[in-house]
């Protein structure tokens, strides 16, 4: 896959694991990443599997949150990210 180079500035990408590296490939892609690294990663790796790392990242901002929640058609509820963020006391307003 060929990504776009500011997307893995910290690493070197030629010797990256697509399949070992998944959990934190898919959701920096999906965090930061152009459209085209997202169809990238969408064709790559299997719907399902995209869904269940995305469901399972302990971090997603809030528009990556809400774009894989309409892309996957899953309530945002279900994600980890979200279920954290809830339980995590705000210390201001």
């Amino acid at each position: 896959m060929r990504f776009s180079k500011e997307l893995f500035w910290d690493l070197d990408i030629e010797n990256l694991d697509f399949q070992l590296h998944k959990s934190q490939i898919i959701p920096r892609v999906f965090m930061k990443g152009k459209i085209d690294d997202i169809l990238q990663v969408l064709r790559y790796y299997d719907k399902n599997e995209v869904k269940n790392v995305l469901l399972n990242t302990r971090y997603l901002d809030k528009k990556t949150l809400a774009l894989a929640a309409v892309y996957f058609s899953t309530d945002k509820e279900e994600f980890r990210c979200y279920k954290l963020s809830q339980s995590t006391p705000q210390l201001w307003p």
